[in-house]
């Protein structure tokens, strides 16, 4: 093995928005809970150091994790160690980006997601306009947010990928679906579910989930356990296999699906979700 991507959750349920789609807003954990997601987190950092291959890791907390300062410190320090090819989080970027000055730039990168009920517009293009680390910025596709995402498009320099992700439950008609994909001309992967049963998928091969104890899955969506990140037992189980579910929908998912190509696509930018050229 040469390279593996790990996508890690560990414990923390907590966010400080209320976005009406998201089952853990403004969901607080409780004092032993964010003790145990920093010693989960400590843990999973330290076994990085002990690798022998390089290692890309996205953080995609069910909270928002870079209000925790262990977070900002995780990703500052994974992003100086020489076997770690990329460090990536989802967040809401609420929290102050004066830490990310710390960081190497050319390893450290946000996918970050603008909530338009949670901040003001302008605080939010000065903060990701500030960024000096590769990002990309996105907007769940509620036709509510229509015209926030097309502002934002229009705000936005040019080089920066604005990805629309359909919202959960909804049903797009081709005319509401053709409004996100002027925005966003990558929106078509988002809008329906993938036909994944019996594809093949990177997942369980060269990318592999990791929840706060260790135990290692395929991916977030597959509930089935290949081992443990930290006896080793996971390694044996990883080869290429079709996957098992009937549908994905989740950018994190189908993107490693191969026959949607997007390795191609956002080749260089995976976990980050930037593209690798103009849309």
């Amino acid at each position: 093995m040469t390279h593996l991507t790990i996508l890690y959750r560990g414990p923390l349920a907590s966010c400080d928005y209320d976005c009406a789609y998201c089952p853990f807003a403004k969901r607080r954990d409780t004092p032993e809970q964010l003790r145990a997601d920093r010693a989960a987190l400590l843990r999973f950092t330290s076994w990085t150091k002990d690798q022998d291959h390089d290692l890309s890791v996205l953080f995609t907390p069910w909270g928002e994790g870079l209000v925790r300062s262990w977070y900002r410190e995780a990703m500052v320090e994974l992003s100086h160690q020489a076997n770690i090819r990329r460090v990536a989080v989802q967040t809401n970027l609420s929290t102050r980006t004066t830490w990310l000055d710390a960081a190497d730039p050319g390893k450290l990168a946000l996918w970050v997601t603008y909530h338009p009920t949670q901040i003001t517009y302008d605080r939010f293009l000065a903060k990701v306009t500030g960024l000096k680390v590769r990002h990309s910025v996105g907007v769940v596709g509620d036709p509510a947010h229509l015209d926030d995402a097309r502002r934002l498009r229009q705000d936005l320099p040019a080089g920066t990928y604005l990805w629309i992700n359909a919202e959960e439950g909804r049903t797009y008609t081709d005319e509401e679906a053709a409004r996100w994909q002027e925005i966003d001309p990558l929106f078509r992967y988002s809008r329906f579910p993938h036909l994944s049963a019996g594809q093949a998928c990177r997942t369980g091969d060269t990318v592999i989930s990791v929840d706060g104890d260790g135990t290692v899955r395929r991916c977030h969506f597959i509930p089935t356990v290949l081992g443990n990140l930290y006896d080793g037992t996971f390694r044996s189980r990883l080869g290429p296999k079709a996957c098992p579910k009937l549908e994905c929908d989740c950018h994190i998912g189908y993107v490693h699906l191969e026959p949607t190509g997007l390795y191609d696509v956002f080749a260089g930018g995976i976990l980050e979700r930037i593209p690798a050229g103009r849309l």
